[in-house]
C-alpha cells in the first residue's frame, strides 16, 4: 500500500501516472522504474540489513546527509522507513529531530509490524492502523502467489496466521528448508525447527517459532487441560522479556521443548 502511495504521489505529472480507477501502478511509469531500479532521487528506502538484526544509526545518519542536499527537482521526496520496531534506541534518538523539523518538501511513512514502538517515535507520528480482513487477506497472498494457499499450508496456520506478510514468511521458510506445511502437525513444526535449529539461521524463522508457541497453546489449551493455562502465562511472559531485553532464546526454548512437548 506504501509503494502505491508513493507512486501516486511521485507519478502525479508522469506519462503512465497512478490509475486511480484500477488502483494500479503503471510498470511503464518512470518513477516506478526508478524505484525499481533504486535510482529514483525523490525516494530513499530504509530497512534493516540482511546482516543486522536493527536499523543501525549509520544508516539514519547517512539518511540525514542525503535530506540536507539539495533536491533534483520540485517534486517531494518520500522516506520509506520499513520495520519501525528494530530501530535501535541510538537510531530513534537520531531521527526525532528530522522527524519533528524535516526541510521543506520532505515525507515521511513509517511502517510498524503491529509491535511496540518507543513513545518517543510514536508521539511525533500520526498513526494509521491499516487491518485487512481474514478474506481479504487470502485473496492478498493468491494473487502474490498466483496459487491458492490452502494447497500449500495446512488450515490451522493459515486460521491463525492469515496476514499477507506471514504467510509469504511461511512459504519462503517452507521452500527454503524443503518443509512439509500442508500435512505435517504443528507440534512435528516446531520440533523440526528446535531440533535443526533454523531459528539460529534466520530471524524471521525466530519470530516465527514464538508465532508457533503462541498458536500451539491455542489449540491444545481445553476444559480436560485446562492446567496448560498456567503453563502458557509462563512461556507467553518469557518470549515477551526474551524480545523486550534481547535475551538469547535458546534456553527458553529448549525449556519450552523439554516441559510441553516431551513433557
Amino acid at each position: 500500500m506504501s509503494y502505491h502511495l508513493i507512486n501516486y504521489i511521485l507519478s502525479y505529472e508522469d506519462e503512465f501516472s497512478y490509475d486511480s480507477t484500477n488502483l494500479t501502478i503503471n510498470p511503464k511509469n518512470k518513477s516506478f522504474k526508478l524505484i525499481q531500479n533504486k535510482s529514483n532521487p525523490n525516494f530513499i528506502l530504509i530497512d534493516v540489513s540482511e546482516d543486522k538484526k536493527n536499523i543501525d544509526i549509520n544508516q539514519i545518519r547517512n539518511l540525514i546527509v542525503n535530506l540536507n542536499k539539495s533536491s533534483f527537482n520540485s517534486k517531494p521526496r518520500i522516506v520509506l522507513i520499513d520495520n519501525i520496531e528494530l530501530l535501535n534506541i541510538n537510531s530513534v534518538n537520531a531521527l526525532l529531530k528530522i522527524l519533528e523539523e524535516p526541510n521543506d518538501n520532505i515525507n515521511f511513512l513509517l511502517i510498524n509490524n503491529n509491535k511496540k514502538v518507543l513513545s518517543t517515535l510514536k508521539s511525533r507520528c500520526i498513526d494509521f492502523k491499516v487491518k485487512l480482513t481474514f478474506d481479504q487477506s487470502i485473496e492478498t497472498i493468491n494473487k502474490i502467489l498466483d496459487e491458492n494457499i490452502y494447497n500449500l499450508l495446512s488450515s490451522d496456520l493459515i486460521n491463525n496466521y492469515s496476514t499477507p506478510g506471514q504467510i509469504c514468511n511461511l512459504i519462503r521458510i517452507k521452500d527454503q528448508y524443503g518443509l512439509n506445511l500442508k500435512e505435517i502437525k504443528l507440534k512435528e513444526i516446531i520440533l523440526l525447527v528446535l531440533e535443526q535449529k533454523y531459528y539460529k539461521k534466520d530471524p524471521i524463522i525466530k519470530d516465527l517459532i514464538y508465532l508457533l508457541i503462541e498458536l500451539y497453546f491455542r489449540l491444545n489449551i481445553s476444559v480436560s487441560n485446562i492446567g496448560l493455562i498456567d503453563i502458557q502465562s509462563y512461556f507467553l511472559k518469557k518470549i515477551e522479556n526474551t524480545k523486550k531485553f534481547n535475551l538469547d532464546e535458546e534456553s527458553l526454548l529448549m525449556e519450552f521443548e523439554h516441559k510441553v512437548l516431551n513433557g
